[in-house]
């Protein structure tokens, strides 16, 4: 008999299994560590995060309809090209002053338009004083979602396009019309219309999402639907997404447990608004007594966050919600019901790809800042020497001492050179440090650079991302990836003192 300490390791079986790597497109990134095994309950919003929008027919739509309905509420001057790339997400609008803003993490303004003019560093720096930013006031608006997106666009050009005809204009009035503007053709079902009637061209069918839900329904995980669509849009898009991908599944509904509509976010997560189940065409108020449960099968509008998860009867960090808006979805379900949190970012594989072209040039900046820091070690040490000689010289002048003061001399201006040669190199190492950067922000948005960084720093829109995201990833199906119970871990945190 084999006593333990003889046994062969590893075991061949082991040994030979094929190793599963997940590509770095459909990997699920972790800010904080987080085990899938404690979670129950899995919520998704629908608008980009379940269903994938098209961003160019998406935004170009936005902005055309955008167009029609102001300039027949008799809007002038409106621009005739608008580039719908303009923008990206993350970005301030200064209505005051008609600029758009990117920031960094400590929301101070690092690149600025006005128009589609591009503000020097001196103009910004003259305008906000290196001031924090505090956006959600009278004068700033942050632009936190895909659809804000076309908005900002819109601004941008409708502002050139006003002060090349030399036409008065007062930016703050102007965003407010084209923010009612947008409001409404949400609200009153244009754009909810327009995209039904052509769900082919507007949506990206995911292959992998019946399977991603199967798969997590299958894991003892249960699911809601969580979102601000009202019902007839819902339920057109997701069957379009679901309807007929699984035999198992008769209909879409049947992959969730809960599903709510008009839920009103953030508000959910902020007002008592009342619980309305949904009977077909009608509609009635749900009476939430203590024995009020969620009925698999019936579709619900609006609620709250006290009575959702009272009803659900689990604590909030058993809770996942699944979401693309900043504000709406992530930072409200994380403060105010400490539910975990993982942010769909379909921008993602431009970003991660992006990234992967630019590792040569991020290891030569790497390499760089090694080398200037070396090089400024280098000149404080000569710098420091030259002074020295430079005082000693002035001592043995007074000593009149000819040959001594010579050779201080000569000493010195070896000391004075190489001060020069080591000046120059570090001018020549911040100059292709500063070509480098801007090739690799080239590579992301020709405009405003990675939508998560900000130079070597956080962008705010990345600094949100770190702080209230748990994970973030690129769309719903990257949960196909991982098993129901993984365990996400977050990097390890590094202060500079520990590089």
């Amino acid at each position: 008999m084999l006593k333990p300490e003889q046994l062969a390791l590893p075991f061949p079986e082991i040994q030979t299994a094929p190793r599963t790597i997940i590509a770095r497109v459909h990997r699920i990134f972790a800010n904080q560590s987080m085990k899938m095994g404690d979670v129950e309950w899995i919520g998704f919003d629908m608008d980009h995060t379940i269903a994938m929008y098209d961003p160019s027919a998406l935004d170009s739509l936005c902005i055309h309809s955008m167009i029609d309905r102001l300039r027949q509420q008799g809007f002038p001057h409106a621009p005739t090209n608008v580039d719908p790339s303009f923008c990206i997400r993350g970005l301030v609008i200064d209505k005051r002053l008609g600029h758009i803003l990117k920031l960094d993490r400590y929301r101070v303004v690092r690149k600025g338009f006005h128009g589609l003019r591009e503000l020097s560093p001196d103009q910004l720096a003259k305008t906000y004083e290196a001031r924090r930013i505090r956006v959600g006031t009278p004068q700033f608006f942050g632009i936190d979602t895909l659809y804000a997106r076309s908005e900002a666009s819109l601004f941008a050009a409708w502002i050139q396009s006003l002060e090349q005809q030399r036409h008065s204009i007062d930016p703050s009035h102007l965003f407010d019309q084209i923010r009612t503007c947008a409001d409404g053709l949400f609200r009153d079902g244009t754009i909810p219309r327009l995209i039904t009637d052509d769900l082919r061209r507007f949506i990206r069918k995911d292959p992998q999402l019946a399977s991603t839900f199967h798969k997590l329904r299958s894991g003892g995980k249960k699911l809601f639907l969580l979102t601000n669509s009202p019902w007839p849009f819902t339920h057109a898009v997701m069957d379009y997404l679901l309807g007929s991908e699984m035999p198992e599944y008769p209909t879409w509904r049947h992959y969730f447990d809960i599903v709510i509509t008009s839920a009103n976010k953030p508000q959910f997560f902020l007002e008592r608004q009342p619980l309305i189940e949904q009977d077909g065409d009608s509609k009635r108020p749900v009476v939430l007594r203590a024995s009020t449960s969620f009925e698999r099968g019936k579709s619900y509008e609006g609620g709250n966050l006290s009575d959702f998860t009272r009803l659900l009867g689990v604590p909030g960090d058993r809770i996942l919600y699944v979401g693309d808006h900043i504000y709406g979805d992530i930072l409200r379900s994380k403060k105010e019901a400490s539910w975990r949190t993982g942010l769909v970012l379909h921008e993602l594989d431009d970003e991660l790809r992006a990234h992967e072209a630019s590792l040569p040039d991020i290891q030569r900046l790497q390499d760089l800042t090694s080398q200037r820091e070396e090089l400024e070690d280098e000149l404080r040490v000569h710098q420091t020497l030259f002074k020295d000689q430079s005082r000693q010289l002035e001592s043995v002048r007074a000593t009149r001492d000819i040959a001594m003061t010579s050779a201080v001399e000569v000493q010195r201006q070896l000391e004075k050179r190489t001060v020069e040669r080591v000046r120059g190199l570090l001018q020549s190492n911040e100059s292709e440090t500063r070509d480098i950067e801007a090739r690799i922000e080239q590579r992301f948005h020709p405009t405003w650079g990675p939508l998560l960084k900000e130079g070597t720093e956080l962008s705010s829109f990345g600094q949100q991302v770190e702080a209230y995201a748990c994970v973030y990833t690129s769309r719903v199906s990257n949960l196909l990836f991982y098993s129901p119970i993984q365990h996400f871990r977050s990097p390890r945190d590094l202060m500079p003192h520990e590089f």
